[in-house]
This record gives C-alpha cells, structure tokens and sequence, in this order.
C-alpha cells in the first residue's frame, strides 16, 4: 500500500501540540483541551489503570470524550460499551476482553457472575494530575459491531489503523468545529472523535435522547463548522425548524446509503457547504469518500492502487486497507481473508460508471423467490415531496413468505384526516408502482410520526 505511515503515539501527546483556543463541549459541560494537558477526569486511579484491559462503561458521552483520552496510551486495552447496549451481553464481553477494570458512572459489579476486580468511578471534572503523563504503551481499541441479534462480536483496532484516513487528510483546517450525531463510542462516530482531536478542531458531542432541535441549537451556539451524520440523522434534522440556525461549511453522510433525494437536500439546505459521503465500517474501516455531490461511487476506485484497494465479488463490496481491524478478540473466526480483503456484506451494482449500493445482503427482503433490498425501495419512497422518511421492512406472508411494508413520516406535520392520509397514502403507492417492479411496491403503507432510529444511527427495522 502506497504512502508513509503516520505514527501517533497517543491522543493526548498530540492535543498538547495544539491545544490552545479548542474544546469538548457537551450537552452540560465544555472543557478547554488545555486543560486535560495537565489534568484527569479519573484522580489518582490512573497509574492504577495503567496496562490492564479496560471497559469504558458509562452514560454520558462527554465523560467518555474524557477517559478515553485519558486511557490511551495507559491501558492495555481499552473497549468501548456503548450504553444502550443489551446488559445481558456483558458478562461474555468482559470475559472475551479478559476485563480486569471497569471505567463507569454506575456500579456493575452485581451483573458480572466473577465480579469485577477494579472500578474507577468516571467524573466530568478535571482536576490537576500529580502523575503527569503516563503514556508508556500502545492501547488496543476495541469496539462492539452493531449487529441487531446476538452477542456482538469485539472488534480490535489500534491507533494506527483508527487514524490511517485522518493523519495523512489535511482536515479539519484550524479553527473547525467539528459536530456529529453519531455516539462516539461507535466507529463511526470514533472517527469524528479522532479527527477533530488529532486535527487543530475542537468537537461539540451528541447527547443520547436529547431532542433534534435542541442539538441543532447547541451546534449553531458553537458555530459548528463540519457536521457528519447517517442520512437518517439527516432526514430527522432537515424536519427541524432548528435546521435553519446552523451554516456549516462541510457536510458529511455515512452509515447508510446515500441516495440523491438526501443528498440533494442537503445542497439546497446549505449551498455554501462541501456535502460528502464515506463508506466505512467497524472491521473494514474507512473505505472511501466521494466528494462529487453523485450517489454511489466511481468506478475507476475499483481500480485504484493506493491505500484502500476495492473489489466486487458476487456484487459484495470487500475492502483491505490500513484502516482495517487488527482481528476479533475471543472469536475463532477470520476477520480478512487471505489477501487481507474483508467481505463487507453490502451489495452494489455498476450501473454505467458508477457503482451504486443497493443494501445489506443480509436484509434482503424475498417476496415469493423474488429478492427486494429494502434500501431500494426506500430510495424510491424518499424521491416523493411528501416523503420526509421512511423505513421498509418485511411482514409474513402465507401466499409469498414475505411481503414489503412501509413506514412513512411526512414531511408536513400538519394533522390530516382520515380521508385527507389515504389520498396521500394512494399517491405514494401509484408513485411507487411507476417506478419499481410489482413485487417491490409495499403491500401496505403506514404513515406514522416517527421513525426509531438506533443508537448507530440506522433505521431500526422491526420485521414482523
């Protein structure tokens, strides 16, 4: 792979480079990045944190922003616990992990069978550090896939393969302020964390349940100048009168696929904005942006022999770069195959220049041997002007097995009658028929006020 490689010995040795005029803000609290130079969130239990496999388990992100920070570098191991995910799971993840301290805002200790040896209790206070810094050894990042059944599988990484597309990209230039609504203890949403750390910007987090509005208001009360988030996020947003107060400079899209209808949206929204989409995942990393304002992506990348190379197989997208996980930990299972590609599940299809992803392969919908993407249809549904979102999902069938159900939220959010939704619900389905294949077309439309959308970002699809 071409290019030097970029060695970073840990976060807080390069935010003491730069550190003046930058901060982390959160819904509560903000913290001047100077002050973690000479400071801890964790007192006199860091030294005690130093070379043992860590879980970073609380609630709120900002004290997270903090101990991570604080632990790189320090802890062997550092694994992130998302705070929405199932309880149930974390025994099995402490013992892959081989945890041996817990980093949290809540006591654990009760729902792990062997118990926990060492708790550090998480705080949002910095205090001054008599240890000063303790960066001695590389930490191992591990973070939790996403996946909606089952224990998740415990993906590893180091600073290098999390940071190989941001060292070498000349963004954020000095004086960004970076914003995501993405948690950051998710890939995605790690990437921003690193970007704007390692980067001359300063971050402004998401908070987890609070209102779309009033996260658009904190962003626009500190001028956020690069915003990221999944299409649904952006959707949900765009739907917000709130929308109107922010004036970013580069908008960015990943986690779902980017379609014109948002994506064009989005260049009308904010005309003075860069608007980007990324392909990246958990195991795979950053695979690519596309800087073109065109869904999909060219299909010279195919052929590029740079750091991320690309191929198609059976219409799956496999992806090997630096940015690729260094493996699975507590899994037999091969994370790459023997070339270093990893399958990344989504299928695409070459449409004359261009390749466009059409979704999961494991979501796809079969309706009487008839496969359906659900995100295809979704492209569809989401091209209507009285479409504000929507989620497609499959119902059982005893005729077809399956068949194709859409939820949908209007863009108004006026109150309509009952005569006034089935005349919208009627022109969004003749809609639908004159663009998609009859066994693509819902079987039923439901118009709803709200979709659910998981802690990833993602749609939240609930086959029934």
């Amino acid at each position: 792979m071409k290019g030097p490689k970029v060695q970073i010995s840990c976060i807080r040795s390069r935010i003491a480079q730069d550190a003046n005029g930058r901060f982390i803000s959160g819904a509560e609290h903000t913290v001047a990045l100077r002050e973690l130079i000479g400071g801890t969130s964790l007192g006199g239990s860091l030294s005690q944190l130093a070379g043992r496999s860590v879980l970073l388990a609380v609630t709120d992100q900002f004290s997270a922003a903090l101990a991570m920070i604080e632990l790189d570098g320090v802890a062997s191991r550092l694994i992130l616990w998302p705070p929405e995910s199932p309880i149930e799971h974390l025994p099995t993840v402490l013992s892959k992990g081989a945890v041996d301290a817990v980093v949290t805002d809540h006591d654990l200790a009760p729902l792990s069978a062997d118990g926990i040896p060492f708790q550090v209790r998480a705080s949002v206070a910095i205090t001054p550090s008599a240890n000063g810094h303790l960066d001695t050894q590389a930490t191992e990042w591990v973070l939790l896939t996403s996946g909606t059944t089952g224990v998740p599988k415990l993906v590893g990484h180091d600073l290098m393969s999390l940071t190989s597309a941001i060292v070498n990209s000349g963004e954020p230039e000095a004086g960004a302020v970076w914003g995501t609504f993405y948690d950051i203890r998710r890939y995605g949403g790690l990437q921003i964390f690193l970007r704007a750390l390692l980067g001359r910007a300063s971050l402004v987090l998401s908070c987890a349940g609070e209102p779309v509005a009033d996260h658009l208001l904190r962003l626009a009360a500190h001028s956020v100048t690069h915003l990221t988030g999944t299409p649904s996020h952006w959707r949900r947003a765009l739907m917000s009168p709130a929308a109107r107060t922010i004036a970013p400079r580069y908008v960015r899209l990943s986690g779902e696929i980017a379609d014109k209808t948002i994506l064009n949206s989005l260049r009308a929204f904010y005309p003075n904005a860069a608007v980007a989409h990324a392909y990246a995942s958990t195991e795979a990393g950053v695979g690519f942006a596309v800087n073109d304002g065109l869904e999909g992506f060219p299909r010279e990348f195919i052929a590029s022999d740079g750091d991320v190379q690309i191929k198609v197989e059976a219409g799956s997208l496999l992806i090997r770069s630096r940015g690729t996980a260094v493996h699975y930990i507590g899994e037999k299972l091969a994370l790459k195959d023997a070339e270093g590609f990893v399958d990344t599940g989504d299928m695409v299809e070459l449409r004359g220049d261009r390749y466009h992803f059409l979704g999961r392969r494991s979501g796809m919908i079969n309706v009487g041997g008839l496969k359906v993407h659900p995100e295809e249809v979704e492209a569809a549904l989401n091209r209507h002007r009285a479409v504000g979102m929507c989620c497609v999902r499959s119902r059982r069938s005893p005729i077809t097995g399956s068949v194709v159900v859409a939820d949908v939220v209007l863009k108004t959010d006026e109150n309509h009658s009952n005569e006034q939704t089935v005349e919208v619900k009627h022109h969004i389905l003749n809609y639908c028929r004159g663009m998609l294949s009859r066994h693509m077309v819902p079987a039923a439309l439901n118009i709803v006020s709200s979709l659910s959308v998981s802690s990833t970002g993602k749609i939240s699809r609930h086959n029934e």
